[in-house]
């Protein structure tokens, strides 16, 4: 390895550190800077920015923006609300399934802060140290983004294997994630069931509630509190998204390619980047009309403006990282051919690693997934292993990590003084070895 190549290297990792200790849209904006170092300065051609998937995933935010601009994200929050006030003894189980279906059906983390108020009263009140569901729901909302049809991580992943000559679909993508997700989160529940001393038993929390800091838990749970009024079309848009959804993922099944005409009597072949790009727009302009909101209040959403910085950060980290990769294609695929010969699994800790530092499952996704596709025979189990982008928690730098620590009068969850030593840790570690191991078994069958 020669200087130049160092250097080289540099520039990409330095890129993506900058970009996140800037945070945000930064991401996205070093990725780019990072590119122009490279063709620039050390003249290598510019690699293509993954196209599809970023249409994907304005296609999919406009659609979900209208959807919280008509009060639909709202309305799924309160459905899953009453579920988990009504399960208070269940609580460590129930949060998590209810972080994850939701997380599935949404696309987006977005619709996880709101429960995380919910979670902590509802776990306080019941006397259950709030740590273990907070850290379970936490680390269950990013396994909801890998078995979410329109989440942004689905989209760059489709992008690159729904096409020749993998044509990998969305259905089997699912057929291997869900299942495996499912059984992550039951095991790391369980455990995590265990994890801390209870409540009655907290010094630190004892020492807080006899110095007035914290106010003793309530008799009974805020169940019985009205909820707040939604727009009339609150509900019917967060239904037309979830139908959208479904659509989605039935457009995923080859039965559905003989039901696009051709207009000569036969049928074409559109492609799943394609159809979900529709499906997604239509079930926007369907909100708009039935709900008759504001097109121009789509973009002042939360959830819209979140999905142009994932944009915006796929386009810089992805397009950064295929320019030096497409450069050093050979060597790399060779290189790593021979680890993942030797041990398979150490894709998945790339994986992991790679997520951890950019803290973008999708950028990531972009940037590993075709080297996976290089090196191994079957798509099956580099879907298995792409699970592992639960490293995004490995660092408590993302934000529903934040939310759920602040949340937490108790204190019981925490980051540690060693950084990595904090309560989402042990659910997060558990949890990848559960989805990727569930994962492998699944993929040798679908």
């Amino acid at each position: 390895m020669n200087i130049t190549v160092v250097l080289e290297i540099l520039v990409v990792v330095g890129a993506i550190i900058m970009g996140v200790r800037m945070g945000g849209m930064g991401l996205g904006l070093w990725g780019v800077a990072g590119v122009g170092i490279l063709v620039f300065v050390f003249g290598m051609p510019p690699g293509t920015p993954p196209g599809s998937a970023m249409l994907i995933i304005i296609a999919v935010i406009t659609a979900a923006g209208a959807m919280q601009a008509a009060g639909g994200i709202d309305f799924l929050v309160q459905v899953a609300t009453k579920i988990i006030q009504r399960n208070p003894k269940q609580l460590n189980y129930i949060a998590p399934l209810v972080s994850f279906v939701f997380t599935v059906a949404a696309g987006t983390s977005n619709i996880f802060y709101p429960l995380l108020p919910v979670i902590y009263q509802t776990a306080y009140d019941n006397n259950i140290r709030p740590e273990r569901p907070l850290a379970t729901a936490t680390v269950a909302n990013v396994y909801g983004i890998t078995c979410s049809p329109v989440s942004a991580a689905m989209a760059a992943l489709i992008g690159l294997i729904a096409v020749e000559p993998y044509n990998f679909s969305l259905g089997k993508v699912l057929m291997i994630t869900v299942p495996s997700a499912l059984a992550a989160i039951i095991v790391m529940a369980f455990v995590q069931n265990h994890i801390g001393k209870e409540l009655a038993d907290d010094p630190a929390y004892q020492e807080k509630l006899k110095a007035g800091l914290i106010a003793p838990p309530k008799s009974e749970s805020k169940s019985g509190e009205p909820l707040p009024e939604l727009p009339k079309g609150a509900a019917l848009s967060a239904y037309l998204f979830l139908a959208g959804v479904v659509l989605v993922v039935l457009t995923a099944f080859p039965a559905f390619q003989q039901m696009v005409p051709d207009g000569e009597g036969g049928t074409v072949a559109v492609s799943a980047t394609t159809i979900i790009q529709i499906i997604m727009f239509v079930v926007a302009l369907l909100i708009v009309i039935f709900t008759k909101i504001e097109p121009g209040s789509i973009p002042k959403q939360s959830v819209f403006g979140s999905g142009i910085i994932a944009v915006l950060a796929l386009f810089g980290v992805a397009w950064l990282a295929d320019t030096f990769v497409a450069f050093y294609n050979d060597q790399i695929v060779a290189m790593l051919s021979d680890v993942a010969t030797a041990a398979p699994l150490m894709f998945a800790v790339a994986i992991f690693i790679l997520a951890a530092l950019t803290t973008s499952q999708s950028a990531t996704t972009r940037t590993l997934i075709p080297i996976g596709l290089s090196i191994f025979p079957a798509v099956g189990p580099i879907v298995a292993m792409w699970q592992a982008l639960s490293g995004v928690l490995f660092l408590p730098a993302n934000g529903t990590q934040l939310a759920a620590v602040a949340v937490d009068e108790t204190g019981t969850t925490k980051i540690g003084k060693a950084v990595v030593n904090h309560s989402f840790m042990i659910p997060l570690l558990i949890s990848t070895l559960v989805a990727v191991g569930v994962g492998l078994v699944i993929s040798q069958f679908v």
